[in-house]
């Protein structure tokens, strides 16, 4: 029994990290430091083909990170989150809004590090993404943070760079604005995998 559980073990760790070797890796250069995020395409479909279709065109580079939310900078909001904001593009830059691919659809959940795409109503994202500091549970589908209960989409992870993420959080700021807004200077692929 002890062997078969070992070798259950052993291919379920082969798949894990075949599953991991096929997913897309981006680096994301920023002016305080560099950050690395897995893309989850077989679970976000059509939001990570979005969010790939600005990066591989290359709208991103020189965009901004602009907002950032913290506990302390929320006064009116009940449900607070801690999130970093950026990528939003001038209308005429930005590909026409997406479908909103719901949490409980995917299977993805606002975690720390995840990454996920800003929107006003549902279906209404376009450019603007965001990164979770700390879990966000009231970000994901029937969370409390819109009041529609629709969540927002997660479509990846930063796995490497936290700490990156975090000196932005706790960069100057006007209310949730930074001031000034920090530069990304790149995003771009890198090996699957690497």
């Amino acid at each position: 029994m002890k062997r078969i559980l070992s070798m259950l073990s052993i291919g379920l760790l082969a798949w894990i990290s075949a599953e991991a070797a096929q997913n897309p890796r981006l680096l994301i250069k920023t002016e305080l430091g560099d950050m690395t995020v897995e893309i989850f395409e077989r679970q976000a479909p059509v939001t990570s083909a979005n969010f790939l279709k600005y990066v591989d065109h290359k709208l991103y580079d020189g965009s901004v990170f602009h907002r950032t939310v913290t506990m302390d900078n929320q006064p009116k909001n009940e449900i607070k989150i801690e999130v970093i904001q950026g990528g939003q593009l001038p209308q005429e830059k930005e590909f026409p809004p997406i479908p909103l691919e719901r949490t409980k659809e995917t299977g993805l959940r606002h975690i720390d590090g995840a990454i996920s795409m800003a929107r006003g109503g549902p279906d209404t994202a376009t450019s603007s993404f965001f990164i979770c500091i700390g879990d966000q549970p009231e970000l994901d589908f029937g969370g409390r943070r819109n009041k529609d209960g629709q969540g927002f989409a997660a479509f990846g992870k930063v796995v490497a760079g936290m700490d990156v993420v975090k000196k932005i959080q706790q960069s100057p700021k006007e209310n949730q604005d930074l001031k000034p807004p920090l530069k990304i200077i790149s995003i771009t692929r890198i090996a699957k995998g690497a």
